[in-house]
């Protein structure tokens, strides 16, 4: 048996490993356009940051290494111009000597990756424009840095590749600025979720425009201006383009295969395209979202190494199927740590599934222990079931753990009630007796049972200001003082019972604290009571940051930071 593959990074390279292991006679040849396989994407901002020093570490094999470990033939510098499937054929150039030549295949894996998007404007195609995607780039990028050293950078899109990016930068001490399209960074987070990464990204320096489209850039002599839709223009050194991916699929596309969503590869369970002998695995494939069943293009790293084993798998006649893909990612950015995985709104509204979310703070470890601090974490539940959805959190200890329990959770098809009944590992230094994941957990359970009903930031607009319902604080007088929603009462929960003259019966009651704890409290007190409470989702510091997002102004972007 002859594989040929094409694409030598994460699904390529290890669906080349796999097919050796279950096949020690087939011929297996890898075809790696760039000069690099099997190197390590997602560390190649680090490199740039000066974070990962040695060249060497990015690669974690070599052709040479895949040859005397595996006995594979693995070409770099090697494009494929086309495929035909008919005779089973593919045509490739050597681009260091610029031969041509034909190679046969019995079965073919496609692991092409996607392409940088680089929208046509004009000015695009300038030196001083960069992409990040394969190792030449990063080199480009590091070697601009070192020979030219630029003072100011600008980072075009918050994705992953944009805000780590901007991270490096600022540590090597370019003054960076994000210019972001939209009204969020990472668009795997909810709007109100990304509030809090804008406010710490501020803080750290970075100077994050939001719905900041650009027109075109205009190289200069000394640097590039770019100029903005709305009229102004910002002059910098370089530019970092990183506002996403799309899949490489022209090869695909003109062999005849079948094509999907964004042109991504139409693939079955097994990984098989459309036609027979030919697989395709990572970015450039169409998958289902586990959770919703819709398709779904999710670049991953972790998905398209599970996919380059699947594929290999079926290629020797093991029967495997690949699942679908849930997006669990996480991203750490300076001391902060941001996750999610699963549906988040905007992707359940599209799926047209009714859902309800639970947001909770909760410390890292027990907080008698030092060193604690907060995690914010949303939860997307199913009104009907209480199965979990999705989750997100944003925080700066433990939050891999938390995700990867919640991600582990939405796989088993797990609900509210199954987290509240975990049993997770606890210590004072690690967690607390009742895990941030168990009160998730809790809090979806009362929600299912109507043991508390609830209200969310988004909704306070709309709260009646005609004295027809009651807006009760129950923090303390001096955090009230610092800010409260307009229009609401002062009662600390404390010293709630020997108050209840100052709260009307016969009206709703609208109770907020600033985590959502002490309210909760307050709504089981009242409701014992006979009285109708609703208690503020997230609490007062949860829409503080989406106060301080929307109030956001060019005074504020110039070095007025929150504290987190």
């Amino acid at each position: 048996m002859k594989v040929l593959i094409i694409g030598g990074v994460a699904g390529g390279a290890t669906a080349a490993a796999r097919l050796r292991r279950l096949n020690e006679k087939a011929e297996i040849i890898v075809f790696e356009k760039s000069g690099y396989v099997s190197y390590a994407n997602c560390g190649l901002p680090y490199y740039i940051g000066g974070i990962i020093e040695n060249k060497k570490a990015l690669t974690l094999q070599t052709p040479a290494s895949f040859k005397k470990r595996f006995n594979i033939d693995v070409r770099v510098n090697s494009e494929v111009l086309s495929i035909n499937p008919k005779e089973r054929t593919l045509f490739i150039k050597d681009l260091q000597s610029g031969k041509t030549y034909t190679e046969s295949y019995d079965k073919l894996i496609l692991s092409p990756g996607a392409k940088a998007i680089k929208p046509a404007l004009p000015g695009i195609d300038s030196d001083k424009i960069f992409t990040l995607r394969t190792v030449e780039d990063t080199f480009r990028i590091r070697e601009c840095i070192e020979r030219q050293k630029p003072s100011s950078a600008v980072v075009v899109g918050g994705g992953f590749i944009g805000l780590e990016m901007a991270e490096n930068l600022i540590q090597e001490q370019i003054h960076t600025t994000l210019l972001q399209r939209s009204s969020q960074v990472m668009p795997p987070l909810d709007y109100d979720m990304a509030c809090q990464l804008h406010a710490y990204l501020r803080s750290q320096g970075l100077d994050l425009r939001l719905n900041s489209p650009i027109a075109s850039y205009e190289e200069m002599a000394d640097g590039i201006k770019i100029h903005l839709k709305d009229g102004t223009a910002l002059e910098t050194d370089m530019v970092l383009l990183a506002i996403g991916v799309s899949p490489d699929t022209q090869l695909a596309k003109e062999a005849g295969l079948t094509l999907g969503a964004k042109d991504a590869i139409v693939v079955d369970e097994h990984l098989q395209t459309s036609d027979k002998d030919i697989y395709a695995v990572g970015d450039a494939i169409q998958v289902s979202h586990f959770v919703s069943g819709l398709e779904a293009v999710i670049p991953l790293a972790g998905p398209a190494n599970k996919q380059g084993r699947i594929a290999a798998d079926n290629i020797c006649g093991r029967q495997s199927t690949y699942q679908g893909s849930q997006g669990s990612s996480i991203i750490k950015l300076f001391d902060m740590t941001c996750a999610s995985t699963g549906l988040n709104e905007k992707t359940a509204q599209a799926a047209g599934i009714k859902y309800d979310k639970v947001i909770n703070f909760s410390p890292s470890h027990a907080t008698y222990y030092p060193g604690a601090s907060d995690m914010t974490i949303k939860t997307l539940f199913d009104t009907e079931t209480g199965r979990i959805l999705g989750s997100q959190i944003v925080g700066f200890d433990g939050v891999d753990k938390r995700v990867d329990v919640l991600a582990t959770a939405i796989r088993g098809g797990m609900t509210g009630y199954d987290l509240a009944e975990l049993e997770l590992a606890y210590a004072p230094p690690f967690s607390s007796a009742k895990d941030p994941v168990n009160m998730v957990g809790f809090v979806i359970e009362n929600i299912l049972e109507g043991r508390v009903k609830q209200y969310h930031w988004e909704e306070i607009k709309e709260l009646p200001q005609d004295g027809s319902v009651t807006l009760l604080d129950v923090r303390t007088e001096s955090e009230y003082r610092e800010g409260a929603l307009a229009g609401s009462i002062n009662i600390p929960l404390d010293s709630l019972r020997e108050n209840l003259h100052q709260i009307e019966k016969n009206k709703p009651v609208y109770i907020n604290c600033y985590s959502g704890l002490r309210s909760y409290v307050a709504c089981r007190i009242l409701s014992e009571l006979g009285y109708c409470c609703y208690n503020l989702s997230g609490g007062y510091g949860f829409y503080e940051y989406i106060l301080y997002d929307k109030s956001f102004d060019d005074t504020a972007r110039h070095g007025c930071g929150v504290k987190i």
